[in-house]
């Protein structure tokens, strides 16, 4: 079918402009109505606000209100700010056990997505334009045939399901179809895992680690503070047992294919075939006293093997195993074996995503089986995109058109809406009323902030049409599911629930399994020549998120690399095939064949290409589309995560790929600018003594005046994961642009702060440590001597400021700044020249109305969220009182998951930064250049096993 644009796109310049015919100018203008009259406005429905409602609703005045959004199917709690009805900002909810008052990049990244012009807006028959009528219409059709065959032909697709309501709604669907059937499937989904707990206990088990608890972690591919619905309740955990004033300082050994972020923290990480992970896993099984076969491990692995077992030895109780992805359902299994010998803490539960009669979705293949069989009449597709990330040998487009009716819901209309006979758009979560559990079984409600920006529908609204012919109001659906629990005073207990963002009492109860068994491992098979191992893209994902501009561009923690993927090759591997950083090699496996840069990356395990998921779209929108290359072009129902079998050749083409910075690997700045300490000698001191600081013309600090404060910062880099978090709260909270490719080609950026990355191992065997660089505020700032306008200044309360409307764009300020953490607008990023569809109107809603927008030609810079102090201090004159003890939180403070950011006033003793720039191991960057920054660290600190290294 041809392909129509819903709406026009305003395009990069070497796009051309579709041509619009009367009837789609016509559709346009009346959807453009539309959503004008809905944009935003509150929802009809009331809303609880999180914090106390005013009496008197002041314009311009933030409100937070606590919901829910979802990764994976998983639930994490969220506060999101709104200004007039608009939401801007999402934040952590600190009641929620999946966030703890943190955020992840894709939570941040939410309100970007809510405003994305190239979200789905109507209803689409055969890639036109319907009237919705007509669409309603089809489907009562379609159900009067399904009752008179009970169902027979239908086919529900979903994604991973933890909503309550939805689980029961789908309860109602097959009870209503009892022949129908239901399948789900996530792309980033751990088959193994759930197959590893089938021989291990014969049932399904979900695990949930508790790191906090732990003192001795071995991490056997797995990647628990790497990006996912878990990463972080998982980081809280990690950095609580990694204070070195504290006893019981943990240790985590890394077992790994591909590099990821527990690798980069770990305190021993060997990079490995996954095959050989596996057999370590049962060579530590062995030595704790399990039945069976000796492994094949390497000789130089048995000393490692004989460390870690000594270290599970002595730490009854609070040890754990974890098993990645690329291990084999066997070597789960030998892990639960493991943990249950340990007594692990680890909580066992039954997995979110069966309905309360029982139900579990069944799989995709068989849905396929089912297609080419011809008995699927009826496909509805929910929320998922299979044409696009199910795996290839599945060839989901092919079996798909063999369904004689085809409806695909989704935000937008994508690869899998371009092969349906009908689309319809689905609600943004910020525009919804749900309910979800995270991975603990912790319930939370979905409450909107805004009216449905486009003429959208939730999947509650359209499984009640599928079922019964109506779409039933989401929050009468929700309500409905916890009436029953919620006791006599159902009004109490729902506002109290929506307040808080949580449901008290709703985690899952821990499972008491019998002694789990250990499987019959298979014997080793002889290594293939060369591995693919594939993983979740930590700036898109699976792809859900390839139209989000500030995630395109967020760098990725470990390679830096933005807008696009690359395989990423150990130099041993790119030596001998012949391959450096840029070249475009091909990759065959089965009947694919894919096209990618080549990245050489020291962490890669010898023989082993990594690469990730989520680019190689078509239908993603204006800014995702022919990104990088298609990964899942590779995967196969058997095999998701490993292709073993890969072929590697040259094309001789070149693309270099798309990097903000380098990683630090010279050893002699390392050791200066990322000092590391081993846990026994943490509490050395590292600052040079004030006495010892070179004479400077210039005074110890600047005149104060004013109420006193003192603001100050200081970064722990002991705890800091490298997740960019922070990087993508300040780009939402300061109105940070995105400048796009091209203008990243030419070495080109604007955000604020940067996460930098330095390897403190050797060459062959590197050890990475993030150091957050946001300005550093210094009192002898080299940057305001010498602007000629005196548009860089020092405040009264120790900021480094910079006035915009003075700034003439001479950029002295940025060759005199040695930290190198001031951006210049180049062209109008913000400012009619946009990237791509980033000047679209609907953009504008999201900016905070407390931030400038910058315009071309002037430089930019970390304010320390200057509008949060102003705010504080506004609250505090109104109530006649000060600015209490570390009541002012930055945005990348807040959104920290491990708490590694302190932001505060030195003038206050009971102050949280002054607390950490007593610590031993507080240091300045650079500070031997006598700029006496604000923004200070303290000293990474590494528990290696004893009698090594640990990397």
């Amino acid at each position: 079918m041809s392909q129509v644009d819903e709406l026009p796109v305003k395009r990069v310049s070497r796009v051309a402009r579709p041509e619009l015919d009367r009837r789609q100018a016509l559709s346009f203008l009346a959807a453009g109505v539309a959503s004008g009259l809905a944009a935003c406005s509150r929802p009809d429905e009331q809303i609880i606000p999180y914090v106390r409602m005013p009496d008197r609703l002041v314009p311009g005045e933030p409100l937070k209100f606590a919901t829910t959004l979802a990764l994976s199917g998983y639930g994490r709690g969220v506060l999101v700010s709104s200004v007039d009805g608009r939401p801007i900002k999402v934040e952590g909810n600190p009641k929620h056990p999946a966030s703890l008052g943190a955020t992840d990049v894709f939570m941040e990244a939410a309100v970007l997505s809510l405003y994305d012009p190239d979200r789905s807006r109507t209803t689409l028959h055969e890639g036109a334009i319907a009237p919705a009528e007509a669409f309603r219409a089809a489907v009562l059709g379609q159900n009067r045939l399904l009752k008179q065959r009970s169902g027979e032909g239908l086919r529900l697709v979903t994604g991973r399901v933890s909503s309550p309501t939805l689980l029961r709604q789908i309860d109602d669907l097959l009870g209503q179809f009892p022949k129908a059937a239901w399948h789900a499937y996530d792309p980033a989904d751990d088959g193994s895992a759930r197959a590893g707990a089938m021989l291990a206990y014969g049932r399904d088990i979900e695990t949930v680690p508790h790191l906090a608890r732990a003192r001795v972690v071995i991490a056997l591919g797995a990647d628990p503070l790497g990006h996912g619905p878990d990463q972080l309740r998982s980081a809280r955990g990690f950095a609580e047992r990694r204070q070195p004033q504290n006893e019981g300082f943990s240790r985590f050994y890394c077992l790994e294919a591909a590099p990821t972020l527990t690798g980069a923290k770990a305190d021993h990480r060997l990079a490995l075939r996954p095959a050989i992970i596996g057999e370590v896993a049962l060579a530590i099984a062995k030595s704790l006293g399990a039945a069976v076969r000796d492994a094949a491990v390497p000789d130089h692995l048995k000393e490692l093997v004989r460390k870690i077992s000594a270290d599970l030895n002595s730490s009854p109780g609070s040890a754990i195993v974890l098993a990645g992805r690329t291990l084999s359902a066997e070597a789960h299994a030998v892990v639960h074996w493991i943990n249950a010998r340990l007594n692990a803490p680890v909580d066992l539960i039954d997995p979110v995503g069966r309905t309360p009669a029982g139900r579990q979705p069944q799989a995709l293949d068989e849905l396929v089986r089912d297609l080419k069989g011809g008995g699927v009449d009826q496909l509805v597709t929910l929320g998922v995109n299979p044409v696009y990330d199910a795996p290839a040998d599945l060839n989901f487009s092919d079996a798909s058109r063999k369904a004689p009716f085809r409806l695909h819901a989704g935000c937008y209309a994508d690869e899998t809406a371009e092969l349906s006979n009908w689309h319809v758009p689905l609600s943004h979560p910020l525009e919804a009323w749900s309910d979800l559990r995270s991975i603990d079984g912790t319930a939370s409600l979905v409450q909107p902030l805004i009216r449905p920006l486009y003429r959208s529908h939730t999947e509650h609204e359209y499984i009640a049409l599928l079922t019964n012919g109506d779409m039933a109001s989401p929050r009468d659906l929700v309500r409905r599911t916890w009436q029953a629990q919620a006791g006599a005073d159902f009004e109490t207990w729902w506002t109290r629930a929506l307040h808080d963002g949580v449901i008290a009492g709703s985690a899952a109860d821990p499972l008491r399994p019998a002694e789990p068994k250990l499987p019959q491992m298979p014997e080793p098979r002889a290594a293939s020549e060369f591995q693919v191992v594939l993983q979740p893209d930590p700036s898109i994902w699976d792809g859900s998120f390839a139209n989000n501009a500030w995630l395109q561009e967020c760098p990725k923690p470990l390679t830096k690399q933005v807008w696009g993927n690359a395989l990423a090759l150990n130099p041993e591997d790119a030596r001998q095939l012949g391959v450096s950083v840029g070249e475009v090699i091909s990759i065959r496996s089965g009947g694919a064949t894919i096209e990618a840069p080549v990245l050489v990356e020291p962490s890669a395990a010898l023989g082993v290409g990594c690469l990730t998921l989520g680019y190689g779209r078509h239908r993603a929108g204006a800014i995702g589309n022919g990104i990088g290359c298609d990964a899942t072009r590779l995967r196969t129902t058997k095999s998701p995560w490993t292709i073993a079998e890969a072929v590697i050749t040259r094309t001789g083409r070149n693309q270099e790929p798309l990097t903000t910075q380098n990683i630090v690997r010279a050893s002699d700045y390392v050791s200066e600018l990322y000092p590391v300490r081993k846990v026994a000698v943490a509490a050395r001191t590292l600052s040079a003594p004030e006495a010892e600081r070179p004479p400077s013309l210039l005074p110890e600090a600047p005149p104060r005046s004013g109420d006193g404060n003192a603001w100050a910062m200081v970064i722990d880099t002991s705890v800091c994961i490298g997740c960019n978090a922070c990087v993508v709260a300040c780009q939402a909270e300061n109105n940070v642009p995105v400048v796009g490719p091209e203008e990243v080609a030419r070495g080109r950026d604007m955000h604020w702060l940067r996460v930098d990355a330095y390897d403190h191992g050797t060459a062959t065997n590197p050890a990475l440590g993030f150091q957050p660089v946001p300005c550093m505020h210094c009192e002898h700032a080299p940057c305001e001597p010498v602007c000629p306008v005196a548009a860089s200044v020092h405040d009264s309360e120790g900021l480094n400021a910079q006035v915009y409307n003075r700034c003439i764009g001479t950029r002295f300020c940025e060759a005199n700044c040695p930290y190198k953490v001031r951006r210049f607008n180049f062209r109008g990023y913000a400012d009619g020249q946009e990237y791509a569809n980033l000047g679209f109107e609907s953009y504008l809603a999201q900016k905070n109305p407390e931030v400038t927008v910058r315009a071309r030609g002037v430089m930019e810079k970390c304010t320390y969220c200057v509008q949060r102090i102003s705010s504080a201090r506004r609250a505090a004159e109104r109530d006649d009182r000060t600015i209490g003890t570390d009541e002012v939180r930055t945005a990348c403070q807040n959104a920290c998951p491990t708490g590694a950011i302190v932001f505060g006033d030195l003038n206050q003793d009971g102050s949280s930064v002054n607390g950490r720039k007593s610590d031993p191991r507080h240091y300045a960057l650079l500070g031997h250049l006598d700029t006496r920054p604000r923004t200070t660290y303290l000293a990474d600190v590494r528990n290696p096993p004893t009698g090594g290294d640990g990397k």
